[in-house]
């Protein structure tokens, strides 16, 4: 059986190709600017090594914060512009402000205004040529499904709205046929029969296995299926798809093989990985206290005029293993919110918030003060945030391994919080426990350090809730 030989880009192949040409195209246009127009302040030789090692640096690092490399908004122009802009403006300011590293300020400061203005039009030239060539039709990775029916328009629009890329061709029912079988109507039916052909004729790249129970397979399906395998053929099952696309351990497929699907990152065994993220936190939050310290008077005055009430709000929460602390934090609600009706989700323009308290939760300055929780141990800078003991009772009856999340500390910032919206509904802390989950499953350095600076794109665009 031949393969397709047209050329398909997974998602990390296309976020790394991003990063490198984003840089190839800067030093072309550097290149171009010091070779044909007169600039003097950079150029691409060896004397400049270091100074262009840390332009990179900034470009990759800005460019992770700004959200460059977020392939829904680099395939969005306008807002990749956008997003391109604000990052060049920091990499450029940084890079004029640390001259013990970069070059000295030319006598003409014109020559600034060449190397921003180079900065942003070479990037976003490679911008225009990657939705033009590489995110085009031409470079989808053509899809046949297997599954259920009744599971078939979730696995896709699933799949089709995390990664655009994505292109189903068609599907077959993983279940032997029966007369009064229910037709799906959403994408073409293929037989069993002659699937090589199939996969050959509509130029499939890839076989998505979507079963909740293998043993829903036909022998017919399973034998062609098996032949497809040993010739070498791409099938993959649709948890790992969606864990890799998404980022989200889908709980929703979880059975009784549950084992399978937590087999939790060595790092949260690993003592040295422990150690210093412990003095991580141990740093990060005597630096966060001596911030609070100093704005503390600002906000205190705010509180006075905007929330009149107490400054702080302390609040029982739980943590690592289950076990209860007290969480602190500047109050952004009216004072005895809960007074009259007891417990409530928080929600997207609450009118307990006041509009000091908007302003606190948006910027999440109203989580400073938890860096007191870090420093005693109780939280980490990166985990799960902490929840209620009433909530926590009533979201443990409703969602699988939910209590799975307090196996580590809970966290100030996370990975569920810098990718999904605010927990206000049983279905958002779902949501959010898959993301929580992914994050205990994947844990490491590299992993917390994108936490971080999503956070930082978080405070920067002022999406706190």
């Amino acid at each position: 059986m031949k393969h397709s030989n047209a050329i398909h880009f997974e998602i990390s192949e296309r976020k790394v190709l991003l990063r490198i040409i984003d840089i190839v195209m800067a030093f072309s246009g550097i290149f171009v600017l010091s070779n044909y127009f007169g600039f003097e302040y950079l150029d691409i030789t060896s004397k400049n090594t270091v100074p262009l090692i840390v332009l990179i640096s900034y470009i990759s690092v800005f460019g992770t914060i700004f959200e460059i490399y977020d392939l829904q908004q680099a395939s969005k122009l306008d807002v990749s512009f956008k997003n391109i802009v604000l990052c060049m403006s920091t990499v450029v300011l940084f890079y004029l402000l640390t001259p013990f590293i970069t070059p000295v300020l030319p006598e003409a400061r014109l020559q600034i205004i060449y190397f921003y203005v180079t900065l942003i039009g070479s990037v976003f030239l490679w911008r225009v040529l990657y939705n033009t060539l590489i995110a085009s039709p031409r470079f989808h990775k053509r899809i046949l499904l297997v599954g259920e029916l009744s599971n078939i328009h979730n696995v896709v629009s699933t799949l089709t709205k995390a990664d655009s890329n994505y292109q189903f061709v068609g599907f077959i029912n993983s279940a032997d046929k029966t007369l009064d079988a229910i037709k799906y109507r959403g994408l073409k039916e293929y037989t069993t029969t002659h699937l090589s052909n199939v996969i050959i004729d509509e130029q499939i790249s890839e076989i998505i296995v979507a079963v909740s129970n293998a043993e829903n397979i036909s022998t017919s399906l399973y034998h062609e299926l098996m032949l497809l395998l040993e010739r070498g053929f791409k099938i993959r099952e649709y948890t790992q798809v969606y864990e890799e696309v998404t980022k989200k351990v889908p709980i929703q497929f979880v059975g009784k093989d549950f084992y399978k699907y937590f087999p939790f990152s060595r790092n949260n065994e690993n003592q040295l990985y422990r150690f210093f993220h412990r003095t991580f936190d141990i740093l990060f939050s005597l630096s966060g206290i001596l911030f609070m310290l100093i704005i503390i008077p600002f906000i205190a005055l705010g509180n006075v005029f905007g929330n009149k009430g107490p400054l702080f709000y302390t609040q029982e929460r739980i943590g690592k293993n289950s076990t209860l602390f007290t969480i602190f934090k500047f109050r952004t609600m009216v004072a005895d919110a809960e007074l009259s009706k007891g417990a409530q989700w928080a929600t997207k323009d609450d009118v307990r918030v006041t509009t000091f308290g908007k302003f606190l939760r948006r910027s999440r300055l109203d989580e400073i003060p938890q860096f007191i929780n870090v420093l005693k141990g109780e939280m980490s800078i990166i985990g799960p945030r902490p929840e209620r003991p009433f909530f926590v009772a009533e979201l443990s009856r409703s969602i699988p391994f939910y209590e799975t999340r307090h196996i580590i500390k809970p966290g100030l910032t996370g990975w569920a919080q810098v990718n999904s919206r605010y927990g206000g509904s049983v279905e958002e802390s779902l949501t959010k426990l898959q993301y929580d989950l992914y994050y205990i499953k994947h844990r490491s350095p590299f992993l917390d350090l994108n936490v971080i600076l999503k956070t930082l794109s978080t405070v920067l665009y002022y999406r706190g809730q």
